[in-house]
């Protein structure tokens, strides 16, 4: 019984790969020889054989067919009830999040109401009529109170380059002009 998945596939180089078993693809060497196939149609198989065998009278085949059914039907068994547990666990964190997203939601609901009702009984006040304060000039100190920053400096102007030389270049052999004029 070896998941017939390759080991180079499998990146922690475990021997019992984890993941959805149910699906997996199974070989198994029974007494017949090797069957292939998800543990339920191993299952399968191996009922079939168990059945064949006891219709031709052979009771030690029969047992020892119906022995890997077993093996393989428990480890279904075991598979779904894992996957079983994970659904279940996966619908109590959802309800108690959207418990969570009522709950959150009653109180901004009951907060906005009360604010509503707030709002609804003071009269409303113009701001204009509120008592407003002097205004005050404050002298040219030098000193703002502000912090500088880099981005407040200009930065400086760097001096200009003067144009860079050109080298002279050599002259021409004037075994190569007669060739440049044909």
């Amino acid at each position: 019984m070896r998941s017939s998945k390759s080991r180079s596939r499998n990146k922690n180089n475990r021997n019992r790969p984890s993941g959805n078993i149910v699906n997996r693809v199974f070989d198994s060497n029974g007494p017949e020889g090797k069957v292939r196939g998800t543990p339920q149609q191993i299952i399968d198989k191996y009922n079939q054989l168990a059945r064949d065998s006891q219709l031709s009278g052979d009771r030690v085949a029969t047992e020892n067919f119906q022995q890997h059914a077993e093996h393989y039907l428990r480890m279904l068994a075991e598979a779904q009830r894992e996957m079983e547990a994970r659904r279940e666990e996966q619908e109590r964190q959802n309800r108690d999040r959207q418990a969570e997203r009522d709950r959150e939601r009653a109180a901004r609901m009951e907060r906005q109401e009360r604010e509503a009702q707030g709002q609804s009984d003071a009269p409303t006040a113009d701001p204009a009529d509120a008592p407003q304060p002097d205004v005050m000039e404050v002298a040219d100190s030098g000193e703002s109170g502000l912090v500088e920053t880099p981005e407040a400096e200009a930065p400086a102007e760097k001096p200009k380059r003067k144009p860079r030389r050109r080298k002279p270049q050599p002259e021409a052999a004037p075994s190569e002009e007669p060739k440049a004029a044909e």
